[in-house]
């Protein structure tokens, strides 16, 4: 049943059935074909049981807080803020927009979001400024990756219910590798811009502007402390926290900035559920997956496959590295971590890998192959707002790719990195 139900996941996948109706078929076929049909009676209940899990109430609240925060205005303000830090350097408006990613992160914690809010603003604004517009919804492509790797994060929710790790402990561990990310990019930026001669701004903010803009943009910037700063001071759950973000977001845009109208709030909470039905049903369906595949003992296979490769620990997360890169350039971060992450994190953890150390290597790596040819989601979003072909936008791209996989490399080999913020703080670990 093992290779069966397997097989016939990927073959589902590949001829483009839906990942949902792939996660729930295969594992009937599976077992009708290995006579254990007294399990499918079971199925069903798994499906509920596997949604209606109390931590899991994170996902649609962090997801109506992002939509609160982009209904409300909020973006604006955070890029107004980026352009009085960073404007001045050549090629400022493309640090505009790695700058914004890594603040916007902090509000939204998915990648399509960022790429959505922030390119269809500064696409257009960057290419009327001079530069390509390729490059701009390369940039764009590449900095909104780092959504989900600042907390709060959707998909870090989601690995840490599957895996029985820490929701704090990850969200503390995503700081470090993030503004990794944001300042590997800003490096390669700069040598493109200088070595293109794109345009910069005439004069460095003055410390008035650089104050009133920072006041404008204070309380957004403040959703992640407020988060993170409830989880650690026990305060709140992770998911009570995620309800005090929306709660927060609604303050903020309805009676602080006044930015958000409430005739838009019906269409928002319609956009939310969507989203977050989408999401749960998906892990409803992995989780029945994820049973059977215990049942049918795949993760001793993958076990035994990866420790013929090599037992040395070096060589393995090499080899899963090499894997997760490859899956990331096919399928969304969310329904890879649910497929994979019951399968490779026992060997892991069998090689001495701390569990905390791999889950955020998987994130990262995962995040990463929303950007990455030929299926990466965000590069979809990029071409379609910035209208301009995703074979152009991978020209510009290649660069920006290998600053992420160096960052891997080194939060997988160097786990100091990622882990010792959350062992400070005592989230996990």
């Amino acid at each position: 049943m093992a290779l069966t139900f397997f097989y016939l996941l990927i073959g589902l996948m590949i001829i483009g059935v839906p990942i949902v109706f792939a996660l729930i078929f295969a594992p009937i076929v599976g077992v009708w074909l290995d006579d254990k049909t007294v399990f499918l009676s079971m199925m069903p209940q798994r499906i509920f049981g596997g949604i209606n899990q109390f931590p899991l109430l994170a996902i649609p609240m962090f997801i109506l807080a992002g939509e609160v925060m982009n209904r409300g205005g909020i973006t604006l303000r955070l890029v107004n803020f980026a352009k009085t830090l960073v404007g001045h350097f050549r090629g400022g408006l493309a640090h505009v927009n790695i700058v914004s990613s890594l603040m916007f992160a902090g509000l939204s914690g998915s990648a399509v979001a960022d790429t959505s809010a922030l390119g269809s603003m500064l696409i257009p604004a960057m290419e009327k400024d001079g530069y390509t517009r390729r490059f701009a919804a390369a940039v764009t492509a590449a900095s909104s990756v780092i959504g989900p790797v600042i907390p709060p994060s959707i998909i870090m929710v989601v690995y840490a219910y599957i895996m029985g790790v820490s929701v704090g402990g990850l969200f503390a561990a995503g700081f470090v590798p993030g503004a990794m990310m944001g300042f590997g990019l800003m490096a390669v930026t700069a040598f493109i811009s200088h070595k293109r001669q794109y345009p910069r701004a005439a004069v460095r903010a003055p410390i008035q502007e650089i104050r009133s803009n920072f006041i404008s943009a204070f309380f957004p910037l403040m959703t992640p402390v407020i988060i993170l700063g409830g989880i650690l001071s026990g305060v709140f759950t992770p998911t009570e926290a995620a309800a005090a973000a929306v709660a927060y977001a609604v303050i903020l845009s309805i009676f602080i900035t006044r930015t958000l109208p409430l005739k838009e709030i019906p269409e928002m909470l319609y956009r939310a559920g969507l989203t977050s039905a989408s999401i749960l049903l998906v892990i409803g369906a992995a989780t029945v997956f994820g049973w059977v595949t215990s049942l049918s003992g795949v993760p001793a296979v993958v076990t035994s496959l990866l420790t013929s490769i090599s037992d040395n620990p070096v060589i393995v997360l090499l080899c899963v590295n090499v894997l997760l890169f490859i899956v990331g350039m096919f399928f969304d971060a969310g329904p890879a971590i649910l497929i994979l992450g019951p399968l490779l994190a026992p060997t892991m953890i069998s090689l001495g890998i701390e569990p905390l150390h791999f889950a955020i290597i998987m994130c990262v790596n995962l995040t990463v192959g929303l950007a990455t040819p030929p299926m990466g989601l965000v590069l979809f979003v990029a071409s379609s707002i910035g209208k301009v072909s995703i074979v152009d936008i991978t020209k510009e791209l290649w660069p920006f790719l290998l600053v992420h996989a160096l960052i891997i490399l080194l939060i997988t080999y160097v786990p100091a990195l990622t882990l010792t913020l959350p062992r400070l703080l005592g989230l996990g670990v």
